[in-house]
């Protein structure tokens, strides 16, 4: 069934769409990751404008992100303080990502560089992932890692806060500036930045695994909404009818992604949200350096 996005200007298939909200649901409950780093390429790829994707889709990983959340909260797999450090710095970095957003929009730059962003970020974090997941997996003591020794420099910030439910005494800087950077992407790329704040909840803070995810989700949730109100608000890229199919198919994948969460290993799962990034940014890098069959082309907007 064809339907027509009024912002976007284009009609749409509708099945199509419900289908990647699901598949995007589905990873968001079971990695832990908004799913936004294969909605905004796949939409692209549908022919989309990116300023419109970027937008539009954060507002379908709030969605996903809720159902998710609610799965891990029944589980008692989140950390609600944690979260909610994490959170703060996320807003700040939100509000500034809008801003840069808005200057590349008025300098007609805003799709090249988000096509270029995403190949660069994505081949960089899938690539480190994939290498770190692979060498877990072929160790002899496959026990999963707590999180990798913190530097000096760590230990020696300065507004240290005790996180009972993931039993660490660290910086709230950590999560804070983690959180920040969160903001920025979801913004200026459209993505809830879970494959980027999940290794690092990981790495940097030593966070538990099984609590990672949910505590992920739960500031994805704040930091997506408050983009997409902006996005809204202040570049007018929101499409409503495009967000209600992304929203209606990432709800019900959510749930199917928590019940297999269980059953997944941690390094299992790193290796399957490795490759997956790193399919997403091979296929924009071949978007952007392939030569077209149409070389010159024109589009009324």
């Amino acid at each position: 069934m064809q339907v027509y996005l009024p912002i976007a200007e284009m009609t749409v298939d509708a099945e199509a769409i419900l289908l990647l909200g699901t598949i995007v649901g589905v990873l968001s409950g079971l990695f832990g990751v908004g799913g936004g780093f294969m909605t905004t390429p796949f939409l692209i790829f549908m022919g989309l404008p990116p300023a419109v994707a970027v937008g539009t889709q954060a507002n379908q990983l709030v969605a996903s992100s809720v159902s998710g959340v609610l799965g891990h909260w029944r589980r008692g797999n989140v950390d609600f303080k944690m979260g909610a450090v994490m959170l703060a710095g996320s807003i700040v970095g939100s509000f500034i990502g809008v801003l840069i957003f808005r200057l590349l929009q008025h300098l007609g730059q805003i799709d090249l560089a988000i096509q270029i962003l995403y190949v660069v970020l994505l081949g960089t974090i899938g690539t480190l992932m994939l290498i770190e997941s692979v060498i877990t997996l072929l160790k002899k003591d496959n026990r999963e890692a707590r999180g990798a020794r913190q530097h000096a420099w760590m230990r020696a910030l300065p507004y240290k806060m005790r996180f009972p439910r993931s039993r660490l005494y660290i910086s709230a800087l950590l999560p804070g500036g983690i959180g920040f950077v969160g903001g920025l992407l979801v913004s200026i790329m459209g993505i809830g930045g879970g494959f980027l704040l999940v290794p690092a909840m990981i790495y940097i803070l030593g966070m538990p695994i099984l609590l990672v995810a949910g505590t992920s989700l739960f500031q994805i949730i704040f930091t997506t909404a408050f983009a997409a109100v902006l996005h809204a608000v202040l570049n007018h890229t929101v499409d409503l009818v495009l967000a209600m199919l992304l929203i209606a198919g990432g709800v019900i994948g959510a749930q199917v992604g928590v019940r297999l969460a269980r059953k997944v290993k941690g390094a299992v799962a790193r290796v399957i949200l490795a490759v997956l990034v790193l399919i997403v940014s091979l296929e924009l890098a071949g978007e952007l350096l392939i030569k077209p069959t149409d070389l010159y082309s024109t589009t009324v907007r």
